[in-house]
């Protein structure tokens, strides 16, 4: 297989000294000088400690950073320390490189960097881990690579304990929407901790994706549903807490929020002969020990996100109108007329209007020789003030309750989503 290289001729160069590797840990990076070297230090000791007889390269896929990130990943080594924390010395210490990446600037490039070299190195196990991350020991690494070369997955997804405001992307529309299409329950699946096999790495480099959003901020749901829809064994890992710098959800989400929804939409039409038939959703292997631990609080805007929905609706009533069902337009507008204290957005017109919008991406792809090209981009834009008005509406619901009593809310969700399927495959297949 021949694939245009989006690595650097510093990788390039560790590649031919190391030949060969049988784990790969990437680790994609943008600007994460006060985290990174605890990160590179935890996947050093976790190689070490778990894999020692396996030769292994520790690999940072930097998106340009002006900080230390990578003179502090080259710097970083726990092999001085060995002694005082492990039985055994590896028979082959990691070795790491840390290099920029080509292609459009993103999450998905770094992911492709790291993909390449450990096609190359001809690796069994590849593991990316996020740079940001305050929580990741020495575990996780075999957790996440474990099940790959000892129990033979081809996927594995990360199962954390986050706190009930942190990932509401995840938790208000990719989990349940995921979850309701192809039937299997993936906690996290933009959680960014992964593990794939040699033979997955080669089918995500195989796809032409790579100078579109899915290179961006896209990379993580599309890997999930491929996996799903390809015949890949899947499992998840307890990670324990996930610590990290998680963002208030009523800050300003970028372009991040049009991305991961764009490319879940657009999977939709790739794969709807797939979820046409399939009926509710059925748990996944789950690896590692499950315990209670407490994440960190994440504080959240509450006006602030209200606010930002009733804006929206001003500026996108029109819009919404031209692709809405009227009924769903009329309750927007009842909502947004409602005072702070008695505001509730309901979860039965959430999954009708994510529904809804996931008909009319795929009605503006089919007919993107008559439509502006930026119409699904406009789409998505017009989404995120209902996504704010849902968050908010949870927020309200759960500010009382401890996280493990708000998952049940999110299971709740979930149920809905996969109980109204009938609404969508009705509007999607009549349309």
């Amino acid at each position: 297989m021949k694939v245009q290289t989006t690595l650097h001729e510093e990788a390039r160069e560790k590649l031919e000294q190391v030949g060969k590797a049988d784990i790969l840990v990437g680790i994609p990076s943008y600007n994460n000088e006060k985290t990174i070297g605890q990160v590179v230090r935890a996947v050093q000791c976790g190689l070490a400690k778990y894999f020692p007889n396996q030769k292994a390269l520790i690999m940072n896929s930097d998106g340009g950073s002006t900080d230390r990130t990578r003179e502090i990943v080259k710097q970083t080594s726990v092999y001085t320390d060995l002694d005082t924390i492990l039985v055994e010395h590896p028979v082959h210490p990691a070795r790491s490189v840390a290099a920029p990446y080509y292609g459009l600037p993103g999450k998905g490039s770094a992911f492709k960097a790291i993909f390449e070299m450990a096609y190359e190195l001809n690796a069994s196990a590849c593991v990316v881990v996020d740079s940001d991350l305050r929580s990741i020991t020495p575990e996780w690494i075999q957790l996440l690579a474990g099940p790959i070369i000892i129990k033979g997955y081809d996927y594995v997804a990360p199962y954390y304990a986050r706190h009930k405001y942190d990932g509401t992307i995840t938790n208000s529309i990719v989990y349940p929407l995921t979850r309701a299409l192809y039937g299997k329950r993936i906690r996290q699946p933009i959680g960014g901790d992964f593990g794939f096999s040699g033979r997955m790495v080669e089918n995500f480099l195989s796809k032409n994706v790579w100078g579109t959003d899915v290179a961006r901020y896209g990379i993580d749901i599309w890997m999930t549903t491929i996996a799903i829809n390809e015949g890949f064994k899947i499992c998840q890992s307890f990670l324990g807490a996930k610590i990290h710098d998680a963002k208030d959800p009523s800050f300003s989400l970028g372009p991040m929020f049009k991305q991961v929804v764009g490319t879940l939409f657009y999977l939709m039409t790739q794969y709807e002969n797939n979820w046409r038939a399939i009926k509710g959703s059925h748990s996944t292997s789950l690896y590692g020990f499950r315990c209670e631990v407490f994440p960190e609080p994440v504080i959240v805007k509450l006006d602030s996100m209200i606010e930002k929905f009733k804006a929206g609706v001003k500026e996108n009533r029109d819009y919404w109108q031209s692709f809405l069902p009227r009924e769903n337009a009329e309750r927007i507008e009842e909502i947004a007329s409602l005072p702070g204290e008695k505001f509730n957005f309901p979860v039965d017109l959430w999954v009708k209007l994510v529904y809804d919008f996931a008909v009319a991406y795929r009605n503006n792809a089919k007919s993107n020789d008559s439509l502006p090209q930026n119409a699904n981009e406009k789409l998505l834009n017009s989404l995120v003030p209902l996504y704010f008005a849902r968050t908010a509406s949870f927020v309200i619901e759960t500010r009382r309750m401890p996280t493990y009593q708000a998952e049940e809310v999110i299971e709740k969700l979930c149920n809905e989503f996969e109980k109204m399927k009938p609404y969508l495959i009705k509007r999607w297949f009549k349309e």
